[in-house]
């Protein structure tokens, strides 16, 4: 995954080596050498990523990081700070400045690459849920979520449970997080309720034998319930072949596992951080996508979902060589509802209308409000006596008993039913001429006395 790479180093031969390496990878880059020219760059670059040397000296690394982190261009840009100091108290002090990463300069080049493009691939999926959930915002069918973070849940998952112990005793006082330890087949068992609440798991590299942290991470990438989980992999040794793959598979963090425990909390609250953080901009996403196909009142689908749900219902019989029932159903003498009982009062008919529809229909069949009274019905793989047979059903609940509205007033409200059948192949392509024969269907049972059915073609 190629990006826009601004490098902050302030000596020549550093620039030069990383630009080669990313050139060749086939990322744009630019280099500068202070903070200054790196504040600049971002208006002309507008970087994916920053590759940041810590030990700069104009301003010092740690100063700076704190600058980018407080300007609204690179707020969010991941940073991989790079230092010649492998000491704890560099990366800490780096990690709590803003850096997403923080390596070694003596860590192999295929270890930076992989990073780079595992922090690209995260960023590029977190812009795009943003760039959705911006929309629905600007459409009205989303609500701005709090910025802060909640107690999560991180399990440690290992076969050797004296050294879990170990790092579970330590961590427990130093996040707020529960923590929560699980062997790998309780980690792959989804109905565990530990496992599907986790929202990062720490793993060792070697569970079960050589390659196993890598192979339950692959697991519970390819898993619903875990697939946007935070992943730590902890290496008993050394090893950037697999630390490469390990971010390329997935992996948030690869980190030796005899890391200080207080650098280990911080990167995980870091991680926990980021990951809720994502987790609310998808269900913002969800509930804006579920709003959009929604009408408000009822529950029920809106004309929007219905009319392309059609489609596929038509589209679906076409394949299956089977048919379909359109039903129209209007409640009749509406406006007297309303003038009588006041909107309140009509609000409250349309929403018990919709649940005694709902509760009269099988799970494959539509239902949608399509207009002020009026809702569709989509009979999948029906006959003609079927659908008559459901709509008589569906005109009997709504006649047959008042709807009780506040003040213990009653409303007594009857409907009318268009009813077609998908009939030749140009139907079974196209439902819109079902729902055309349904709409003069319904015409018919409204002019010749309401609170009836009409059959297609019988209507014609």
């Amino acid at each position: 995954m190629a990006g826009r790479i601004l490098i902050v180093d302030d000596v020549a031969t550093n620039r030069d080596a990383w630009q080669a390496m990313l050139a060749a990878a086939c990322h744009q880059t630019l280099a500068v050498a202070d903070g200054r020219a790196c504040r600049l760059a971002l208006r002309d670059l507008r970087p994916d990523l920053i590759l940041l040397n810590l030990d700069l000296q104009n301003p010092p690394g740690p100063a700076l990081l704190r600058l980018l982190r407080a300007d609204a261009r690179s707020r969010t840009v991941p940073i991989i700070a790079l230092t010649a100091r492998g000491g704890a108290e560099a990366r800490i002090a780096a990690l709590m400045a803003g850096a997403d990463e923080v390596l070694a300069r003596s860590v192999d080049d295929s270890v930076v690459l992989a990073r780079i493009r595992n922090l690209l691939r995260t960023q590029t999926a977190v812009a795009e849920l943003g760039q959705r959930d911006d929309t629905l915002r600007a459409l009205g069918l989303a609500e701005t979520q709090p910025e802060f973070a909640l107690p999560g849940t991180i399990a440690l998952v290992q076969d050797r449970n004296d050294h879990v112990h170990a790092r579970y005793d330590a961590l427990k006082c130093l996040v707020e997080d529960r923590m929560v330890v699980l062997s790998r087949t309780d980690t792959l068992a989804e109905q565990t309720p530990e496992m599907a609440a986790a929202d990062i798991f720490i793993i060792a590299s070697d569970l079960g034998g050589p390659g196993g942290g890598l192979q339950l991470m692959s697991e519970l990438r390819s898993h619903a319930a875990t697939r946007h989980a935070g992943i730590v992999l902890m290496q008993s040794t050394p090893n950037s072949a697999e630390q490469a793959v390990a971010f390329d598979i997935g992996a948030n963090e690869v980190l030796p596992a005899g890391l200080p425990t207080e650098e280990l909390a911080l990167r995980l609250r870091g991680l926990m951080r980021r990951k809720q953080s994502a987790d609310r901009v998808r269900m913002s996403v969800q509930d804006g996508l579920r709003l959009a196909v929604i009408d408000p009142l009822t529950g029920l689908y809106n004309r929007r979902y219905a009319v392309s749900r059609l489609a596929t219902i038509a589209q679906r019989a076409h394949e299956l060589a089977a048919g379909f029932a359109v039903l129209l159903v209007d409640l009749d003498r509406f406006k007297a509802v309303n003038d009588r009982h006041g909107h309140a009062g009509g609000d409250t008919v349309l929403v018990e209308i919709a649940r005694r529809l709902t509760e009269n229909l099988r799970a494959p069949d539509l239902l949608a409000r399509i207009g002020g009274e009026e809702f569709l019905v989509v009979l999948p793989d029906c006959a003609a006596d079927d659908a008559q047979r459901v709509a008589e059903r569906l005109r009997r609940v709504i006649g047959d008993k008042p709807v009780r509205l506040s003040g213990g007033a009653e409303a007594h409200v009857t409907a009318s039913i268009g009813v077609a059948l998908a009939q030749s192949l140009s139907d079974l392509q196209d439902g819109s001429a079902v729902l055309d024969r349904a709409d003069r269907a319904l015409l018919r049972a409204k002019s010749e006395g309401r609170n009836q059915i009409m059959l297609w073609p019988e209507a014609a």
